[in-house]
């Protein structure tokens, strides 16, 4: 979830920020209408760009991503990636997406 100025949404919790991820755009906006904090926000694509703006900044206080479990609107269910596991889980889902692609064609 972005702001249209860039900024990503994130919850605080216990000194650090947690980043929801969603498993596609219709469970980010289901969350979204649940969650006033997140109306200003909307859904955007996991892509590359988005993986770099997202990278820990040496320094500061890392950030983690909540992988929200499906059709969970209080973003409490999930699971904890690390930048890491969310940049394979994006380019594996990136990967199956373009071959299923192919196989239509």
């Amino acid at each position: 979830m972005q702001r249209a100025n860039g900024d990503w949404f994130a919850l605080k919790e216990r000194g650090s920020f947690r980043v929801p991820v969603f498993s596609s755009n219709r469970e980010a906006m289901q969350a979204r209408a649940f969650n006033v904090e997140m109306l200003v926000f909307k859904p955007v694509l996991l892509d590359e760009s988005a993986l770099k703006d997202l990278e820990p900044t040496e320094g500061k206080h890392p950030s983690y991503f909540w992988l929200v479990e499906k059709a969970s609107t209080s973003m409490k269910r999930g699971v904890v990636l690390s930048h890491l596991q969310l940049a394979v889980l994006s380019r594996e889902s990136e990967t199956s997406t373009s071959s299923s692609e192919t196989e239509r064609k």
